[in-house]
């Protein structure tokens, strides 16, 4: 959260030490964002199938909380309603006709058949991340967060007007051939017509809900995925509670995450009185007036916290702090009476609780009043036996409680508003800032001025993945797996010994369990060789989806399962499997043959995977013995070292259980998530061994997420008769690391920071 400087309010007043207060104002990043054709608001265009079958999300809601569900959905009705009535009742032939504009879709996605909406949400806000991350702006992700929240509130009202619309011409169906019906159906829809700002409140409360479970599951992992993990400033904007109220005046809304304060003009307790009396107190601990300005004192009352550090929780407590603590809420209590707030302040928290029995028949500020007001009370008890209710004992429960409030209760209730009112004011200014960011997008919702943005390089256009035009459906550039069996034919010579059947000793314990990562990781199987397999992972033109990324993870996967299965394998007295795994990228389609109607890939990302995954048998035999963390070195033979026929190699590898990537597939992964260095210190075999470590996160799926740790090494310069390291090269060899030990060190890492 962004911070002002920190002061420290002291002055002749200030009972004992005061803390110093943090300052805080919401902020909405928009930079790099150009405006649209207007020149004013930057254009965003939606997703079509977002946009439709969201509409018919929302007036499901719509229909559900307001109750109109048997007026809208009756089988046996006039003729005339045979228009209205396929709305809601599935169709013989559904139609193919496009939706409107506004409204229900005819035929296209009945009530009957309800979209995931969180699925929904999830889609379009990671095809909005995905091409953030293609521009490389996270601004462009704060700005289709914002179109979205622009059209959800614009087209819920929309669809409520839509609702209502067919309430009444399902009502006048009914007259002049049903009048007893006809009734019914009037009272209904006059019910719902009157319940708008509860029915809308109910329906965007399911959507927000839904907003920050997505935030939580998936998009937090995604994004830090893909930019890191410094949280970008604007992101909380979105998970407020007031999101979808009108200017944050909603009484259920204030009752429930608040306080219920006043809305009315002559109401003593409205929020902008309560802020004055905040400020009043707070300028009491100031030097003077031009010491602290209105800027930072606002910044001071949108942080909660600050609130527990003036006056803690309102409960007595030792020492010279809590003293300190307990003078501050004596003074703020006194202002509070002073003003005359101390009642409705004790009502509003009493309201709560009754909301539930008697605020459908009473406005929830009539049911605060009624607490302190004898009058008011008389009002609000006729109200309930009008409404066929007799029973007001909870009501004059909750007056007694008021009235034999002590002072220990008043101070603590005060302690707690005081925080109440912090957190309300801070939600206040970050829909504030939204609103304003959302005052310069432009939702566009018709094809013509689309056309006008994209044609003039305007357009932030956020679609589905199956929206995307049909040139993306050309291969752009792929990556190659290869697993290889390490001594595969000692292994097969071992086995036939023990008068075992190789064939399905390899596909029990490596082809199978390799099959079933295949579709998670959206891999395909290039050819199977008898000691080897090569999988390719593909990415269209215009996609972004993690290629390298998840060809990291997956090979992570394969040397995780192989290793399980090798345990099993030693417990039996079986040999073990050991393998060398190689990822080779390529910023290009492969080429394709056909042997018969089999096509057989051609690429150099072939060759590169298998020298990525293979295994000098001289390089092993010099790291035997050696207690490495790591599962891949590289050397290169010393120039002026003797060479016989027996060291014809320039340059050697080890990699035994490891998983090499090429420099290229390195560089795409930097593209694709974000690598930040590990602080722990990096394990080394000799001195002046140079690497380090970088961990990054994967998103595997929606909501699974896998972390991968890549050691950058340097090549060693070797003398190939013993291969002792003489010195070190200047180029560059990256491993995927698949020791379990450094992955707990880095959990454990993640773990203290986050208690700290």
């Amino acid at each position: 959260m962004p911070r002002f400087p920190i002061f420290k309010i002291r002055g002749r007043h200030a009972p004992g030490p005061v803390p110093d207060l943090i300052g805080y104002a919401p902020v909405l990043p928009l930079e790099g964002i150009q405006p649209g054709v207007d020149n004013l608001r930057s254009d965003v265009y939606l997703s079509p199938k977002f946009v439709e079958q969201m509409r018919t999300h929302l007036a499901r809601l719509i229909v559900r909380h307001g109750g109109v569900e048997r007026v809208l959905d009756e089988h046996n009705g006039p003729v005339e309603e045979k228009q209205t009535r396929q709305m809601f009742v599935r169709p013989a032939n559904p139609p193919t006709t496009p939706a409107p504009s506004h409204g229900l879709p005819v035929g296209k996605r009945p009530m009957w058949e309800p979209p995931d909406s969180k699925k929904l949400l999830t889609d379009i806000h990671l095809a909005i991340l995905r091409a953030a991350k293609d521009e490389g702006k996270i601004s462009v992700d704060l700005l289709g967060r914002v179109a979205v929240i622009k059209f959800l509130r614009g087209e819920s009202a929309a669809q409520f007007a839509e609702v209502l619309e067919r309430c009444r011409i399902r009502q006048k169906a009914y007259e002049g051939v049903r009048e007893q019906r006809a009734l019914e159906i009037r009272e209904q829809v006059a019910a719902f017509q009157v319940g708008k700002k509860n029915v809308l409140r109910k329906t965007m409360q399911e959507i927000l809900q839904s907003l920050r479970e997505i935030e939580k599951e998936t998009l937090a992992r995604t994004r830090r995925s893909m930019f890191g993990d410094t949280e970008a400033p604007g992101y909380d904007l979105f998970l407020n509670p007031l999101l979808f109220t009108e200017d944050g005046r909603d009484d259920t809304t204030n009752a429930e995450q608040y306080v219920l304060w006043g809305n009315f003009n002559q109401d003593t307790d409205r929020f902008p009185v309560l802020r004055a009396v905040a400020v009043k107190f707070l300028r009491q601990f100031t030097a003077g007036p031009e010491t602290v300005g209105d800027e930072t004192i606002d910044s001071w009352l949108s942080v909660p916290d600050n609130a527990h550090a003036l006056v803690g929780s309102g409960t007595p407590g030792d020492g010279a702090e809590a003293k300190a603590e307990s003078s501050r809420l004596q003074t703020w209590v006194s202002l509070i009476e002073q003003e005359r707030l101390l009642p409705f302040m004790l009502a509003a928290y009493e309201t709560l609780p009754l909301l539930a029995e008697y605020g459908i028949r009473v406005n929830p500020q009539q049911l605060k009043n009624a607490l302190i007001s004898s009058q008011e009370l008389d009002r609000v008890e006729a109200l309930v036996r009008d409404h066929g209710r007799s029973a007001t004992v909870n009501l004059h429960a909750a007056v007694d409680r008021i009235a034999a409030c002590s002072s220990n209760d008043r101070a603590r209730i005060a302690a707690r508003f005081l925080f109440d009112l912090m957190r309300y004011h801070r939600d206040l200014r970050r829909l504030e800032a939204l609103n304003a960011a959302a005052d310069s997008v432009n939702v566009i919702q018709n094809e013509r001025m689309r056309e006008l943005s994209s044609v003039n390089g305007l357009l932030h256009e956020f679609l589905l993945a199956e929206e995307t035009s049909k040139s993306s459906e050309s291969l752009a550039r792929h990556v190659v797996l290869k697993a290889d069996v390490r001594d595969s034919t000692d292994l097969t010579r071992s086995l036939v010994r023990l008068g075992l059947n190789p064939a399905s000793y390899f596909s029990l314990n490596f082809y199978d369990p390799v099959n079933q990562l295949l579709a998670r990781y959206k891999a395909q199987k290039v050819f199977l060789e008898g000691d080897a397999i090569i999988l390719s992972l593909m990415e269209n033109e215009g996609e972004a989806g993690f290629l390298v990324s998840r060809a990291c993870a997956l090979a992570r996967d394969m040397i995780e399962i192989v290793r399980g299965y090798n345990q099993r394998l030693q417990q039996s007295g079986l040999p073990t499997i050991e393998l060398g795994l190689g990822i080779a990228y390529q910023d290009s389609a492969p080429l394709f043959l056909l042997d018969g109607d089999r096509p057989i890939m051609i690429s150099d990302a072939i060759n590169d995977s298998d020298r990525l995954s293979s295994c000098s048998k001289i390089a092993r035999r010099a790291m035997q013995g050696q207690a490495a963390e790591f599962n891949v070195y590289a050397f290169q033979t010393v120039d002026d070292a003797p060479v016989g026929d027996t060291f014809l190699e320039l340059f050697a590898q080890y990699n035994i259980d490891g998983i090499r990537l090429s420099e290229a597939a390195f560089q795409k992964l930097q593209m694709e998530i974000s690598l930040v260095p590990c602080s722990f210190e990096v394990p080394r075999l000799w001195d002046g061994e140079h690497a380090r470590i970088l961990q990054g996160l994967v998103p595997v799926d929606r909501d699974v997420f896998r972390p991968i740790l890549i050691r950058e090494g340097h090549i060693a310069l070797a003398d190939p008769r013993d291969y002792s390291v003489h010195g070190w090269t200047q180029q560059k060899y990256y491993e995927v690391c698949t020791n379990a030990v450094l992955y707990a060190r880095l959990a454990g890492e993640k773990g203290t920071t986050a208690k700290g």
